[in-house]
């Protein structure tokens, strides 16, 4: 497939025509008139002073011709410094302008891709590398506002060379249309760079959010890279991405580098054969010496803002190349859609699956033709083995993932319908493996209810196993849990998440129950913390643990997809079915029958 086969499009980007990508960055500047029209001013201005330079000098040079004076020669420096000084403050304001402008459109900018990629469902995250993401958001904005400030540059320049124009056209509009005669061929030569350099800088930003991702998924992954020994094997994974940047940029660098060098040469033999022809001319008196000196001092400054656009044109190509890949994240359609945003009132707690049919591909269907109803109030426990869909019923409550057929009801209201942000205001989850930020325990239990007190959180903490769990911690509820909850231990880090949830006080629970296991002490504080939420709340437990289980109102068992057996523990080792098989592989070594019978046959 060729060392650059990995540089391929996400299946969200877009293609954008260069018209439709300025329309939309114009728009980005719509909240910065005022500071773009001093700007533009001050441009005028710059061109104006710029193109009055070699006018000046030229006048000069015929005053002193006629008549060579100490006073005339000192006008010339003055007149020189004058504008000189001019241009300076002048550039600075420009620059000041622009540069805050452009940085407060890529904060804008960067905040709205932000957005789009925080409110993306977790099927977006599935399928795309969230390494890239951040590339996008991070650098690709940076790219982009390095383009205004290109096009700004070079703008203010072509605006002198317009003017510069103007003169040598009043000045001697013979030599003026041989110079303007040469600007097709330097125009042709650019428009050949440009389509391949847009192709090689997209293929360059690419590879460099692959090395972002590279990164980001070694980093988050080094504790398990050094529990197996694969220190060089992650180095080898990211050699790999970063050699592959290294030769697109390679390949892009060499590329822009011809187009300045070939322009410029090519601007050398124009410049050559004006000077000739306009030496001619003033020889034979057709032009005065001061109109030939203009012309020669010109066309450093007209043609360097023609050979700047042209050379740019690369670097202009690689900022719409960085805005397309923002504006298609932001521009990428959801998987989850809402049909209204109803507010949603406290919720009962009501859960109905009505003939839902479910796939996260299409090569192979999760859920079909799927029926169950949990009664407010309930708690229900799914149980079965990896792959039944447990974990995609929870996933669809939250309204993660989008189903295909069917309906899913809260309380009778189609769960499309809702405003999310409020539904979900309502729902409390606690995945397999907590997730607990950077900070205090304080900070973390207060993420989804920044307004609860600190006296609130330490009563509850209080309620489960006396609080003997936080004094174990150094600081009690202002320990340091360091990043993703390392300092930690496991079940410590549950006992957070249920806490969070507690002063959440959700009407729906989610509970993705860990496998890890944990020390009996330590179950029966989570118990404990988990009898608390179960009270107030419809509960879907997806249950690895048999006190768990027992603590289910109700017990659904699932075998690919589907509702194979339902009801009380008991009842349902009764049956000595698949929830039979199920405990014996894995819960009933957990209960307090089996560990005693166990210490019998020991003690035999």
């Amino acid at each position: 497939m060729g060392f650059f086969a990995g540089l391929n499009d996400e299946k969200y980007d877009r293609q954008y025509t260069d018209r439709v990508l300025v329309r939309r960055m114009v728009n980005y500047f719509n909240t910065q008139t005022s500071r773009l029209v001093y700007a533009s001013i001050t441009i005028i201005v710059l061109a104006f002073i710029g193109a009055a330079l070699p006018v000046i000098v030229s006048r000069m040079v015929d005053l002193i011709q006629v008549q060579p004076t100490i006073i005339s020669i000192v006008w010339v420096g003055v007149a020189l410094v004058g504008v000189g000084i001019g241009l300076w403050g002048l550039n600075w304001l420009r620059r000041s302008l622009i540069v805050r402008a452009v940085g407060d459109v890529v904060l804008d900018m960067r905040t709205r891709a932000f957005r789009a990629a925080a409110e993306h469902d977790l099927s977006f995250y599935d399928q795309f590398s969230s390494g890239r993401i951040v590339s996008r958001i991070t650098s690709d904005t940076n790219d982009f506002g390095q383009l205004v400030v290109i096009i700004t540059d070079v703008a203010a320049q072509i605006f002198q060379a317009i003017i510069i124009a103007v003169v040598l056209f009043r000045t001697e509009w013979r030599l003026a249309l041989l110079l303007i005669g040469f600007l097709p061929f330097i125009f042709a030569i650019a428009s050949g760079f440009r389509v391949l350099a847009r192709r090689i800088t997209r293929k360059g930003m690419k590879a460099m959010s692959d090395v972002n991702a590279a990164i980001k998924e070694t980093i988050s992954g080094i504790s398990i890279a050094k529990n197996f020994r694969q220190e060089e094997g992650i180095f080898e994974s990211f050699d790999e991405s970063n050699q592959q940047s290294y030769h697109v940029n390679v390949q892009r660098g060499f590329i822009l580098s011809l187009v300045f060098p070939v322009l410029n040469a090519i601007g050398g033999i124009f410049v050559g054969v004006l000077v000739y022809i306009g030496g001619m001319s003033a020889a034979q008196g057709m032009v005065s010496i001061g109109a030939w000196y203009l012309f020669i001092i010109s066309l450093d400054q007209f043609f360097f803002p023609i050979l700047n656009l042209t050379s740019f044109w690369a670097q202009i190509q690689g900022g719409l190349s960085a805005a397309e890949r923002v504006f298609a994240l932001i521009d990428a359609d959801p998987n989850v859609i809402q049909n209204e945003k109803q507010d949603v009132p406290r919720l009962k707690g009501e859960i109905h699956f009505d003939a839902l049919h479910f796939r996260y591909s299409d090569k192979e269907a999760v859920l079909t033709d799927f029926n169950l109803l949990v009664q407010p109030g309930e708690t229900l426990a799914l149980v079965g083995h990896t792959g039944a869909g447990k974990s995609s019923i929870a996933k669809l409550i939250a309204r993660f993932y989008e189903y295909q057929q069917g309906r899913l009801l809260i309380d009778g209201r189609d769960l499309r319908t809702f405003d999310l942000t409020q539904y979900r205001r309502q729902l409390g989850i606690v995945s397999q493996v907590p997730f607990l930020f950077s900070g205090t325990l304080v900070d973390n239990i207060r993420y989804a209810a920044p307004g609860v007190p600190e006296e609130e959180m330490l009563k509850l903490a209080k309620r489960i196993g006396d609080g003997e769990w936080l004094e174990t911690l150094p600081e009690g509820l202002h320990t340091e849990v360091g990043e993703r909850g390392n300092r930690l231990s496991m079940g410590q880090r549950q006992l957070v998440a249920l806490m969070r949830v507690l002063v959440q006080n959700p009407a729906l629970f989610i509970l993705d129950e860990a496998t890890a296991s944990i020390d009996p002490f330590t179950e029966w504080q989570i118990q404990q913390a988990l009898n608390l939420i179960l009270k107030n709340t419809t509960s879907i437990l997806i249950a690895h643990r048999l006190s768990t289980v027992k603590a289910a109102d109700r017990i659904v068992v699932m075998q690919k997809g589907t509702i194979i057996e339902e009801g009380s523990h008991d009842s349902l080792l009764n049956q000595n079915g698949h929830y039979a098989e199920l405990y014996n592989t894995y819960f009933r070594h957990q209960s307090l029958a089996y560990i005693e019978q166990v210490k019998e046959m020991v003690g035999k």
